[in-house]
């Protein structure tokens, strides 16, 4: 009971200094006292841990931020929840989440603005942004979230923390909530979030088992591969520093490179990559696989409510009416070039025809990847994450610096999180001259985004092929391993 105790006052406590709790699940301290009569100990044994707001857990709702869904409460606990729970994890507490999910930002009408906990004027990134404060901030140690577009791993990577978006499928997600019913061209995945990457394959070997297997059919039944993390072999590694469509700020640059050499001295071979080209880019494609419909459904959702400010500008774009969204990327062409992209992107398919021609994009763009990446034998990728963290505002105003983050939605290859470092006097300096070379305002947002973010960390994404979680957190682990060595130096 001490132990519940103190977890429960450090979790409040933070709370209090940046709203990140939705609910505190009572019923913990019962689930305590059963997990002590029972003579099987389960490998989370009395581990507390933190659940992200969109995912079901019986007698709670998973509003979403939304009006019309914040007093339905949920009649049963997702997959997930009741294999962490037989495993003999304990749920805690839920935590805030942006206003219909599809935002970095962390903000509902309903519970308000999550502040990032190492800076309160910066955001926590989002979806999963309330688990990224309460992990960042010392009030869980372990969590689940979600991710469709980043929002495992804009939050881990703005709050310090690590996390894996593994492939579609390994993990159920039976009982989350999802921003679009019924899309398919971008699946949703479940992943752990948490302070080192041992905790992350501490929680994947629990949910790798027989339970989860047989509660949710749907998921490959693959334990996980203990001889693949625990390996030590070296690694042939790809890497790259920016997307042409967004270029990465210059600490981000300069974390991706200090890595390199790191793993170069510990004997890893690393290789220059370039990501094929995708026409129309990465985000444009996102949005033609999940706006399918122009963004008609999204955007109805917000019918009746209180629509959050930081979801309005997003909002606003795609309610705008198809005649218009075409005149303006014709007007817009010469001098917004990226928002006109945009713009086209948000035109709804015209037919069930035009999506599948969308759908093979996605196909034969993930087998060129795949192809390049064979190429140069290649066991795993590094690559930059969107940060450091953003001010309070500005994910809602740059959606299109998604495409760290989208390219591996839209690959569905499993990516993780890891802090490397952190932003310094000699990064802020360098932001000043930062420049994309599209001479447009969102290199004058973009600046602004990321601005006074001296001391903050810096992170990297690992990422591997389809289904190999444990080569992903392998390599992770060994980022981590040599971050933190430098970090002792």
């Amino acid at each position: 009971m001490v132990l519940d105790m103190v977890v429960t006052l450090v979790a409040l406590e933070l709370h209090r200094e940046v709203n990140c709790i939705t609910d505190f699940m009572q019923e913990c301290e019962s689930q305590l006292v059963e997990l002590k009569k029972q003579k099987e100990k389960g490998p989370l044994y009395g581990i507390p841990f933190s659940i992200k707001k969109a995912v079901a857990c019986k007698g709670y709702d998973s509003s979403c931020g939304l009006l019309q869904f914040h007093d339905v409460l949920d009649q049963e606990d997702c997959v997930l929840i009741q294999v962490l729970k037989k495993q003999g994890g304990i749920p805690f507490v839920k935590t805030n989440i942006p206003q219909a999910l599809l935002n970095y930002d962390n903000s509902n009408p309903v519970y308000g603005q999550t502040l990032n906990p190492l800076n309160h004027k910066k955001t926590t990134g989002g979806s999963s942004g309330g688990e990224g404060a309460m992990i960042g901030g010392g009030g869980s140690i372990i969590g689940i979230g979600s991710d469709m577009g980043g929002s495992l791993r804009f939050p881990s990577s703005f709050c310090g923390i690590c996390a894996l978006n593994p492939t579609a499928s390994r993990l159920s997600v039976c009982g989350t909530s999802v921003p679009i019913d019924g899309q398919t061209g971008v699946q949703i995945m479940m992943g752990p979030m948490a302070k080192d990457v041992d905790s992350l394959a501490l929680f994947m070997r629990a949910l790798l088992c027989e339970d989860m297997f047989r509660l949710d059919p749907t998921v490959p039944p693959m334990p996980f591969k203990e001889e693949i993390y625990s390996s030590s072999e070296p690694l042939r590694i790809g890497y790259y520093d920016s997307m042409s469509c967004f270029p990465a700020v210059p600490s981000m640059r300069r974390a991706i490179h200090e890595t390199k050499k790191l793993l170069e001295e510990a004997g890893h071979t690393l290789v220059a990559f370039s990501p094929p080209e995708l026409e129309g880019g990465v985000t444009e494609m996102f949005c033609k696989l999940i706006f399918g419909d122009g963004g008609s459904a999204f955007a109805d959702q917000f019918k009746g409510n209180i629509l959050d400010p930081h979801q309005r500008e997003s909002v606003s774009l795609l309610r705008i009416p198809v005649f218009a969204k075409k005149c303006m990327a014709f007007l817009l062409k010469p001098w917004r070039p990226r928002l006109c992209s945009l713009l086209k992107a948000l035109i709804k398919s015209r037919s069930v025809k035009d999506l599948w021609a969308n759908q093979k994009v996605q196909q034969d763009y993930k087998q060129e990847f795949i192809a390049e990446w064979k190429k140069l034998k290649l066991d795993v990728l590094l690559c930059p994450m969107l940060g450091p963290a953003f001010n309070i505002g500005y994910p809602g105003r740059l959606f299109a610096a998604v495409c760290y983050t989208v390219l591996f939605t839209i690959l569905n290859f499993p990516a993780g999180v890891v802090p490397v470092g952190a932003v310094t006097e000699d990064d802020e300096r360098q932001l000043k001259n930062y420049t994309s070379g599209y001479n447009d305002n969102w290199d004058t947002l973009m600046k602004k985004a990321v601005e006074s973010g001296g001391g903050l960390p810096l992170s990297v994404q690992c990422v591997a092929l389809p289904w190999q979680e444990e080569l992903c957190l392998r390599f992770m682990k060994e980022v981590e391993t040599l971050a933190a060595a430098k970090k002792r130096r």
